[in-house]
């Protein structure tokens, strides 16, 4: 065999080892997307059954452990009835009573727990192992840091319940959201990196902007829907297309100062949740008619398309939801669609930006 059959030999057999990594990784990642999505449902269930507040500890290891026993079940009850929501909200609570809510808010750390063995070791292992390409590693290092950061996260919104608030702050809510829409948008991101791609000419010389544009709005948009989960806010004003017997309604800056009812005014949180589902419909449409109209036949045409019809769908859940005044399966469902939706134009996004260059 010549020197030139063996280096392309060589070449052949490389390439084939980091499709064959690259596919490993994207596996691994499949899963710990997967994992967060169920996470953050979760997450919204304890949220939706005020069930976040039901252990009152931080036990970031013992804490995986419930309680086994009459005797421990008392004793967290105990814990329970020392904080305001409990001595405002839930005097007639009984410890069975009590077991329905403390089983959603130990689910929620159970998963979050688990998600981080299933990114960590992992990443240990194929970082020891070679599979990991150079430029792949500080992003998914900086990920596991964001993801230890938002156990702190989740704390530090728990415990504003804990001494004045009957619940958590709807600030710390929101922050503890998008955190976790983060971790879940870059584990796209570089899944979607890994994967093979169409070198389709993009329609236009910033439809790759504006694909990330609609990507931010859609983080934006779960931004807005956590002050209204975190207010209560879904609750009252269950109308559409009005709100309050008026397209705009009135009173929405009662309080002073101004702004302070863009976070705090149950009827204006939820107008510009509203306002941000318009606006994030009347972007994924424009942004498909311009990639019709350029490239029609186009690999990015099909995934508009496909990202203004997951948001009309997403449109019409929230819709649902706010009719029927948000009932557990609803609310979920409108939660979830928000996920998906972030997560399709995350990697529509991508799409835009193109595959990871091939590297050592």
């Amino acid at each position: 065999m010549s020197v030139i059959d063996t280096a392309t030999t060589d070449f052949s057999a490389d390439r084939a080892r980091l499709a064959t990594n690259r596919r490993v990784i994207r596996l691994w990642l499949g899963l710990v997307i997967v994992t967060l999505f169920c996470l953050v449902l979760v997450g919204g269930a304890t949220r939706l059954t005020d069930s976040g507040l039901s252990i009152t500890e931080w036990k970031p290891i013992h804490g995986v452990i419930p309680p086994l026993n009459a005797a421990e079940w008392q004793e967290e009850f105990e814990l329970y009835q020392r904080i305001p929501q409990y001595e405002q909200l839930n005097s007639h609570m009984t410890v069975e009573d009590f077991k329905s809510i403390f089983w959603w808010e130990w689910a929620h750390r159970f998963l979050a727990r688990t998600i981080g063995l299933i990114f960590a070791l992992p990443l240990a292992f194929f970082w020891l192992s070679g599979r990991i390409e150079r430029q792949i590693r500080w992003p998914l290092v900086g990920t596991l840091a964001l993801g230890g950061f938002q156990g702190f996260i989740g704390w530090w919104m728990v415990s504003s319940g804990l001494t004045k608030l009957t619940s958590v702050s709807q600030y710390r809510l929101a922050t503890h959201l998008v955190i976790a829409c983060l971790i879940f948008s870059a584990c796209i991101w570089i899944m979607r990196g890994l994967a093979p791609q169409r070198n389709d000419a993009p329609p236009t010389r910033y439809s790759g902007w504006a694909a990330g544009g609609i990507a931010f709005l859609a983080v934006f948009q779960i931004y807005l829907g956590a002050l209204v989960a975190g207010l209560d806010a879904g609750l009252s004003f269950n109308t559409w297309p009005l709100m309050d017997g008026a397209y705009i309604p009135a009173d929405l800056f009662l309080r002073d100062p101004w702004w302070i009812n863009l976070f705090e005014n149950h009827k204006t949180v939820q107008f510009i949740h509203r306002c941000g589902a318009y606006l994030l419909l009347a972007a994924t449409l424009a942004h498909m008619l311009v990639t019709l109209t350029k490239v029609p036949s186009s690999v990015h045409a099909r995934r508009a398309i496909i990202l203004f019809a997951l948001v009309c769908l997403q449109a019409a859940i929230g819709i649902a939801t706010l009719l029927a005044q948000v009932p557990l399966d609803l609310a979920l469902a409108h939660q979830g669609g928000a996920l998906v939706v972030l997560g399709y134009a995350v990697a529509h996004w991508r799409g835009y930006v193109g595959e990871y260059p091939i590297s050592e």
